[in-house]
């Protein structure tokens, strides 16, 4: 932005200091010449040393003595002004080069201003702070869009080498070619499709309302029960009634998605899953919990990144498009909530999702 040029805050400063010890210092004189002035009579006043005094000669006699100390004010003024403006707005100096160093794309710099707690101080750390963050954010929109960039080329890959193989060979039945043409083009668009949910849950960009988030529940178990059957996954719902607010789609979208991964990855038989939502003064919980293989703490830890697929637990023809837990994370941050994952002891997965509860 183009500013017409001006004082520095640092002459400012000096000015203000100077201004105001020249200002002390009139007071002060004029204060004494009122006292003296006051205490003396009228007319002449005989003092040692054959010496007459009245207020006219005192008063030519205190000017050029006020006169020389008001300059000495204000050179001092002046001088101590600048050095201790200098002193004071160091601090800010390097918070400045900290701004134009990431302005410039250089997120990793720090300030790590020393000293004790001040103003300065407490802008320096709060400014680290929205570095580390943004750098975080940086990195992982960077992850994002090169592993969006990957999956989103093999589907297309795959598409055309089908198309290459039935040009070159214009006798073989198509059938085959047309079924995994259908198989490629449904996870491209299930791709697509949770790329634009992920992005419209970043952006938050939705109306709020109120919902309740146990009948919420109750829709998703529904809807997946039939997978469930079909996995062998025992299902079960039940909890208090949880309000809060929210979009209703995408609190639906991010149980569907819990459900659906207590389902699928699960033990391959006589498995169980279990939703619950509980209560709590100002906040509200939903808890998807499920049977499986023992999982690390650290792979635990890697679930919620974008097309992170725990493939040490997961089969191929269960792999979806990886985007599950990365929407829920989103969703959850959308909704001013904190989304906890817990490996069970015996196996599986515990999952909580805390919102803010309905005032």
């Amino acid at each position: 932005m183009d500013r017409a040029p001006g004082l520095s805050v640092r002459l400012k400063l000096t000015l203000s200091y100077a201004g105001f010890l020249m200002l002390a210092g009139t007071l002060l004189l004029a204060a004494m010449l009122v006292f003296y002035l006051y205490y003396l009579p009228d007319g002449w006043l005989y003092t040692s040393g054959d010496f007459w005094i009245n207020r006219p000669l005192l008063l030519r006699s205190f000017a050029p003595f006020m006169a020389l100390v008001l300059a000495f004010l204000l050179v001092f003024g002046l001088a101590g002004g600048w050095l201790l403006a200098g002193r004071m707005l160091a601090p800010l100096t390097r918070i400045t080069d900290a701004t134009r160093a990431a302005a410039n794309g250089s997120l990793s710099h720090r300030i790590s201003l020393p000293g004790s707690q001040d103003e300065f101080r407490e802008l320096a750390d709060a400014f680290d702070t929205m570095l580390a963050r943004l750098e975080a954010h940086v990195a992982e929109q960077q992850r994002f869009a090169a592993n969006a960039s990957h999956e989103l080329r093999t589907p297309l890959a795959i598409t055309q080498t089908l198309l290459d193989v039935a040009r070159n060979a214009p006798q073989r039945d198509t059938t085959e070619l047309v079924d995994r043409l259908h198989t490629v083009n449904t996870r491209a668009i299930d791709l697509t499709e949770a790329l634009l949910l992920l992005s419209r849950a970043d952006q938050r960009a939705f109306t709020r309302e109120h919902v309740d988030l146990s009948l919420i529940a109750e829709e998703a178990t529904e809807t997946l029960l039939p997978l469930a059957e079909k996995h062998g996954v025992t299902l079960e719902t039940f909890g208090d009634m949880t309000r809060t607010v929210g979009s209703r789609a995408l609190l639906l979208q991010l149980t569907t998605n819990l459900v659906h991964n207590a389902i699928v990855h699960n033990l391959p038989e006589h498995g169980a899953a279990w939703v619950t939502t509980t209560v709590y003064p100002g906040t509200v919980v939903l808890t998807v919990e499920s049977t499986g293989d023992r999982l690390a703490p650290q792979l635990v830890a890697t679930l919620v990144e974008p097309f992170r697929r725990g493939t040490e637990r997961i089969r191929t023809h269960r792999s979806g498009v990886g985007l599950g837990l990365a929407i829920v994370k989103s969703i959850t941050q959308a909704h001013a909530g904190t989304l906890t994952l817990t490996p069970r002891p015996t196996g599986g997965l515990c999952v909580t999702v805390q919102l803010p509860a309905w005032a």
